[in-house]
């Protein structure tokens, strides 16, 4: 196991590595909408997306992934009236064909937050574009 840290993404709050890789395949903690340079929670529901895709893009650069390479994210909301705006956001980060993606309501997010975002990510594994189900 190899582990990545991004100094362009906030540091973990716990115990527990930004992103850890196994068998070619990247693995991004949960991801807040923090700030690494000032320390600030974004609360605006659109700036809050965009910056957890920026952290969770930092952290795949130390290994030399994009959000491209993503395969499967999971979004965590606060509140699932936000996901019309949060999905505005989102759907500028990803080109089809898309990733594969969660989204659920939690009670509560660390720091109070209103979204947290993971990633599954591996080199040379963004989608096909029509590649048939076998």
């Amino acid at each position: 196991m190899k582990t990545f840290t991004s100094t362009k993404a906030p540091a973990a709050i716990g115990p527990y590595s930004q992103a850890v890789s196994a068998n070619g395949t990247v693995y991004v903690s949960g991801q807040l909408p923090v700030c690494a340079d000032t320390g600030i929670l974004e609360t605006d529901i659109r700036k809050a997306t965009a910056r957890c895709l920026e952290n969770i893009s930092a952290i795949l650069g130390e290994a030399s992934l994009t959000l491209a390479d993503s395969l499967k994210l999971t979004l965590f909301l606060a509140d699932m009236a936000d996901f019309a705006a949060m999905n505005e956001i989102y759907s500028g980060y990803f080109t089809a064909p898309f990733p594969a993606r969660v989204c659920v309501a939690v009670a509560a997010l660390p720091k109070n937050a209103r979204i947290e975002i993971d990633c599954v990510a591996a080199a040379g594994s963004a989608p096909t574009a029509g590649a048939a189900a076998k």
